[in-house]
C-alpha cells in the first residue's frame, strides 16, 4: 500500500513523552499473510485513545494484541516499560481489562456473580473477597444501570443488558488500562454515549476500537487509522476527520464541522448522489 511520507511514520505522541502502553514494530501474520503489520504507537497515562479502519483492517486484532489474547509474529508490547509477555496473568489481570465484541459468560450466572468476577484477580488466600469487593460491584452496577435486577440469571438479558454488564465486569477490575473492542455494538443510542461517557469520566488509559466515528470524534483525545493491518495516520479527531481522508479511506462523502475547542468534530455523512 503506497501512503505519502507524512503517515509513513506516525510519532504523536513522541517516545519522549511518558507512555503507560507501549506497540513497537508489532507484527501478526496467519499462514504467511499479515494481520498487523509493524505497528507502533505510544500511549500516555489517562488517554483516550480510539482505532478506527474499514472492516478487516486489523483493529480487533490488535486489541487482542494489546490485551495479550495473541501472541505478536515480531515486535512486543509493553505495559509501563515492561513486555506484557513477563506478567502473570494475575499480575497482567489487575492492570488490563478487556471489553470484548461478544464475550460469553455462564447462562447459570446472576449478573451480580458476572459482574463480580472483575474482582478475580485480586482475591487470593491472603486476600479474600471483603466488603470493599461489594462495594466496588455494587458501584459498577449501579453505573450501568443494572444495580434492580442483579439476581437475574445471564440468559434474561438482552445482548445490550450484557454487554453492560461485561463493561461493569472490566470496571469492577480496577484496571489501569481499559481494552475495548466496538464496546457499544448491539447497544441502543442512549447506553451507547452514556458508556462511553462512563468509561471518559473513570479517567482511566483506554483503548477502543470503534466502529462509530462520531464516537470517536466525541470521546476520543486521539485516533489511530488502520487500514489493510497498518497503522496509517494517528491525531486528534480534528486532524483525522477531514472530508478528504474520510473519502480515501471509507470511500463516504461527509461535511465535517469543527467543535469550538478545535481538537473535536461532528460528522454529517452525505447521501451518496
Amino acid at each position: 500500500m503506497t501512503v505519502n511520507s507524512a503517515l509513513t511514520a506516525p510519532r504523536y505522541p513522541s517516545a519522549t513523552v511518558r507512555s503507560l502502553v507501549q506497540a513497537q514494530q508489532l507484527h501478526w501474520e496467519v499462514k504467511g499473510k499479515a494481520i498487523v503489520s509493524d505497528v507502533s504507537f505510544h500511549v500516555a497515562p489517562g488517554e483516550f485513545v480510539g482505532i478506527i479502519g474499514p472492516n478487516g483492517s486489523g483493529k480487533t486484532s490488535l486489541i487482542s494484541l494489546l490485551a495479550g489474547l495473541l501472541k505478536p509474529s515480531s515486535g512486543s508490547v509493553t505495559l509501563e516499560n515492561k513486555n506484557i509477555r513477563h506478567y502473570s496473568r494475575r499480575h497482567l489481570a489487575q492492570k488490563v481489562a478487556l471489553v470484548e465484541q461478544q464475550a460469553e459468560t455462564s447462562e447459570r450466572l446472576t449478573a451480580l456473580q458476572a459482574v463480580s468476577l472483575g474482582r478475580t484477580p485480586w482475591l487470593s488466600l491472603l486476600s479474600p473477597w471483603s466488603k470493599q469487593d461489594d462495594d466496588i460491584v455494587q458501584t459498577m452496577l449501579e453505573k450501568v444501570d443494572l444495580q434492580r435486577v442483579q439476581n437475574r440469571c445471564w440468559n434474561t438479558f438482552s445482548g445490550g443488558e450484557k454487554q453492560r454488564l461485561h463493561i461493569a465486569r472490566a470496571l469492577a477490575q480496577q484496571p489501569k488500562v481499559l481494552l475495548m473492542d466496538e464496546p457499544t455494538n448491539h447497544l441502543d443510542i442512549q447506553h451507547q454515549i452514556g458508556l462511553l461517557n462512563l468509561v471518559k469520566r473513570q479517567k482511566l488509559t483506554v483503548i477502543a476500537a470503534l466502529h462509530d466515528l462520531n464516537h470517536a470524534a466525541m470521546f476520543c483525545d486521539r485516533i489511530l487509522v488502520m487500514k489493510a493491518g497498518q497503522l496509517v495516520m494517528q491525531g486528534s479527531p480534528a486532524t483525522i476527520f477531514t472530508p478528504e481522508n474520510l473519502s480515501q479511506w471509507f470511500g463516504i462523502n461527509a461535511i465535517v464541522e469543527q467543535a469550538p475547542d478545535g481538537l473535536s468534530c461532528f460528522i454529517r455523512y452525505q447521501r451518496p448522489e
